[in-house]
């Protein structure tokens, strides 16, 4: 066979809320709570990107309190590092609020 209708590829996974929550399984980055917003660990305005690296799930208190500020500025740390998620299943899941835990060992990567 030599001819191919649809080659798989790799694509990349839009930075949608409903998937950003999923890499972070709807816990705040900074306190573990439950998360309801979403950050940008370096504010726009002092020119961090609305990329995977720079948002995480945030709950509404932390977000308040951070603001427009830096982490370096409160002196908080971020509990894992945001990255971007790869692997199919993610396209699957990013929609899916809490996934069977009993999945996981299957689903590959960790979340960040």
């Amino acid at each position: 066979m030599s001819t191919f209708v649809r080659v798989p590829y790799r694509g990349r996974i839009p930075l949608t809320r409903a998937a950003l929550m999923h890499r972070d399984r709807f816990r705040c980055a900074y306190c573990a709570a439950r998360a309801e917003t979403i950050d940008h660990v370096v504010p726009r305005s002092k020119g961090g990107q609305h990329t995977w690296e720079n948002t995480v799930a945030c709950c509404a208190r932390c977000n308040h309190r951070k603001a427009d500020k830096l982490l370096s500025e409160l002196g908080w740390r971020l509990r894992v590092v945001p990255r971007t998620p790869r692997g199919q299943h993610w396209r699957l899941l990013a929609g899916v609020p809490d996934a069977d835990p009993q999945w996981l060992p299957y689903l590959g990567e960790p979340a960040a």
